[in-house]
């Protein structure tokens, strides 16, 4: 893969990048700093890359990676005031509560909800992102989507 075919990609990406950067993180300057360093990590590592067919699905690997990394350094270093944005605690009514229900699920459910639901990758894609069994994808999807049920029939 060149230069430029690796841009283009990475553009293609970018959204999907930041979404899933946000489902792990929360907080946007953790989420920007993952996803810059996830690309850097990309393009000095891209003679690993076997198949370009697969470039998007490597790349949020190394994001995952990336965010789990700046996770386990924020927890050590960082009060929980100070990690949350006020943009994350203001304005919680412009939400949907399905976008809230989201992110009040575990990290591993909602890590696998914005992947699965939102970004659109198969159970095999996501089984490989995230490395588990494909089973363990489908059942952890299913106790996503009863948590999901539960409290979005709470609210109607």
């Amino acid at each position: 893969m060149d230069k430029n075919t690796f841009t283009e990609e990475v553009r293609k990406s970018e959204a999907t990048l930041y979404r899933v950067s946000k489902s792990i993180l929360q907080n946007d300057k953790d989420c920007e700093d993952a996803v810059q360093e996830a690309i850097l990590n990309a393009y000095r590592k891209l003679s690993s890359l076997k198949k370009e067919a697969f470039f998007k699905t490597w790349l949020v690997r190394i994001l995952i990676n990336e965010c789990y990394k700046i996770s386990r350094i924020r927890k050590k270093n960082v009060s929980y005031e100070e990690y949350i944005s006020p943009e994350a605690i203001a304005a919680p009514e412009s939400y949907s509560e399905l976008y809230l229900s989201i992110i009040n699920l575990d990290e591993d459910l909602r890590t696998l909800v914005i992947l699965y639901y939102i970004e659109g990758f198969s159970v095999a894609e996501t089984a490989n992102i995230l490395k588990m069994q494909e089973g363990t994808v489908k059942s952890r999807l299913s106790r996503a989507r009863a948590c999901l049920r539960k409290w979005l029939e709470e609210v109607y």
